[in-house]
């Protein structure tokens, strides 16, 4: 954890507070809806399939594979400039979530379609964790 962290830090809802407690602890929370059991990705108020509020968490696997990325090399936020180059990625989890990410403790050009990856977690502040994802073990 840095002391000055100057990227974006995440705005913390009502709905999505649990997720950020979790995050904290190292841990990568998913919402199931109760009625309709749809797993959901990002916290949401009401599940998108059944608009049911009747939602809870579950804690996820944290494992899956890279399903698209993309390489950033240039046309970056300045405040993300000392981080070329890094790969941003749509990873997969094992329960069935699609989630975008960063790989990280990777070389960007061993990055590939269906690489197994799993969670990690950089601690931001000390109020706030970010899931990132590197390669499996």
């Amino acid at each position: 954890m840095t002391s000055e962290y100057i990227k974006p830090i995440p705005i913390i809802q009502t709905w999505t507070e649990q997720f950020w407690k979790a995050a904290k602890e190292h841990k990568l929370l998913i919402q199931v809806c109760e009625d309709c059991q749809t797993r959901i990705f990002y916290p949401k108020k009401v599940c998108p399939e059944c608009w049911s509020s009747n939602l809870t968490w579950e804690e996820a696997s944290g494992k899956g594979k890279v399903y698209s990325f993309s390489v950033m090399q240039d046309m970056v936020e300045p405040k993300f400039w000392a981080d070329i180059p890094y790969v941003l990625a749509m990873v997969d989890l094992e329960e069935g979530i699609r989630l975008m990410t960063r790989i990280v403790a990777c070389d960007p050009e061993a990055v590939e379609i269906d690489m197994e990856v799993e969670v990690v977690f950089e601690d931001i502040t000390k109020d706030c964790a970010l899931p990132f994802f590197k390669p499996a073990a």
